[in-house]
């Protein structure tokens, strides 16, 4: 996938490999990013970034690595890996020196489970919304965030039906014990999210649910739209104990 003319993002729907080539510097930054980004979206699981034929022009650029790891550390089954034949700390990501030893960590990592529907911008969307994650709370063993993993993709998803409009894809996956769920749409129109809502409010409260059942959430941006995400952690759902 051409990104930008120092910089090429390739990639092969079939493998886990991602392939930089060219000249990546600071201008080719945002150009990257959105690639590598839309890529981890379209397939889940972790990618192992090539680094082996590309040269980085500024320091700086290493940046865009750093950036899209810790993206992936939220999202629903992403995770990034590189391969440096350099073996250099480009960023958080473990690096390896050999294309050989990252596909070796990919394999022996546990196989990432997920859930996906790709639905309509329609009222029924929430109820569908909330039987993907409720099923997979009982197969992942958490029925506890249950309700709250519930509030958060209702407001997701009732966020699209009323504000972008596009069909949307929801996303949901354990890690340890989180539950990490995501909603992407086809709309640049970010959520905004300005705190409490007064009393006398008949919306807009939508932000403020999921920040309040959700240990962190967010939104990434993509050149065709947004992904809007969160995290919830099992241990905030616990019963207090005398």
């Amino acid at each position: 996938m051409p990104t930008d003319v120092r910089c090429l993002v390739e990639t092969d729907e079939s493998s886990a490999v991602i392939r930089l080539t060219g000249v990546l510097d600071l201008a080719g930054f945002g150009a990257v990013r959105d690639a590598l980004l839309a890529r981890l979206w379209r397939r889940p699981g972790a990618a192992i970034v090539d680094l082996s034929r590309v040269r980085i022009a500024d320091p700086a650029a290493w940046g865009v690595l750093d950036e899209v790891h810790r993206v992936a550390v939220d999202w629903p089954a992403a995770g990034l890996l590189v391969f440096d034949p350099a073996g250099r700390p480009v960023c958080a990501a473990p690096v390896h020196r050999s294309l050989d030893a990252a596909q070796t960590a990919l394999r022996d990592a546990p196989l990432a489970a997920v859930l996906t529907a790709d639905l309509l911008p329609v009222v029924s969307a929430a109820r569908e919304a909330r039987a993907l994650v409720t099923d997979g709370c009982a197969r992942w063993g958490v029925p506890e965030l249950v309700e709250p993993a519930a509030i958060a993709v209702t407001e997701m998803v009732n966020n699209v039906v009323a504000h972008a409009g596009t069909p949307m894809t929801v996303r949901v996956a354990p890690q340890d014990s989180t539950l990490h769920l995501a909603v992407r749409d086809h709309s640049g129109r970010r959520p905004a999210y300005a705190g409490l809502a007064p009393v006398t409010s008949t919306g807009g409260r939508g932000l403020l649910l999921i920040d309040t059942v959700a240990r962190h959430w967010g939104t990434t941006p993509l050149p065709d739209g947004k992904v809007v995400w969160c995290v919830l952690h099992a241990e905030d759902e616990a019963p207090l104990r005398n």
